[in-house]
């Protein structure tokens, strides 16, 4: 496991909260950086990692940023388990430099686009101590079957942030509604929002995630 390249910004001292936020396919870290001065998130660290390159087989194994290979876009494709149990472990990584630095795990939130979101709930839901909560955009639970069993006590009454665009053509809203339904059905405390958009980011979902990480952080 080699340490993911960061870039890291931060609002104001002292630093009190971290949000590690997860780009989409293809993208890198500099993809959400542009809009932490619309957060409105004093004390905090936000990180925003690259992904490494990989060769994705849903692109005929072009290589791009990407947190695990692609099979398809469906829930019924095939899922590259063994890649999301590595990048886990990367991400865990950068939790720990952050509680190295003095923040606690209480404090510290997930956040990702599209393959980035699946790759902050895949590991959120699985660590062993308390976060602050998790930002899922445009994106989806994967590996569902497996969730249950994995799911640890820790972080089941974590708060979650799910947002998605009615007319995403990439990840469907129908496919997000199946993860949606998921976590409502094993009682993770779910936040749901859907706007009138693509594959994108809008500026009241902004606003909305800004809402969500001052009352997650305020709770600490």
């Amino acid at each position: 496991m080699s340490a993911l390249e960061t870039i890291i910004i931060e609002t104001s001292q002292p630093i009190k909260h971290s949000v590690i936020w997860l780009h989409g396919l293809g993208a890198d870290g500099h993809d959400f950086a542009p809009i932490v001065p619309e957060l409105d998130s004093p004390n905090t660290r936000f990180i925003f990692p690259h992904a490494p390159h990989k060769a994705i087989t849903m692109n005929n194994g072009y290589e791009m940023r990407a947190w695990f290979d692609l099979f398809g876009l469906s829930l019924q494709h095939q899922q590259d388990e063994a890649g999301m149990r590595d990048m886990q472990k990367s991400i865990e990584a950068i939790i720990a430099n952050e509680v190295a630095q003095g923040v606690s795990e209480k404090n510290i939130v997930l956040a990702g686009f599209s393959q980035g979101g699946a790759m902050a709930l895949f590991t959120a839901l699985r660590y062993p101590t308390r976060l602050a909560g998790v930002l899922a955009l445009s994106t989806y639970v994967s590996l569902k079957e497996k969730l249950f069993e994995e799911a640890t006590a820790a972080n089941k009454n974590m708060p979650i942030l799910m947002a998605h665009g009615r007319f995403d053509s990439i990840i469907t809203l129908d496919t997000c509604l199946v993860s949606r339904r998921l976590l409502e059905s094993l009682d993770y405390p779910l936040e749901w929002h859907e706007y009138p958009m693509a594959h994108s980011v809008c500026a009241e979902e902004i606003d909305d995630i800004s809402r969500f990480l001052n009352k997650v952080f305020r709770a600490e």
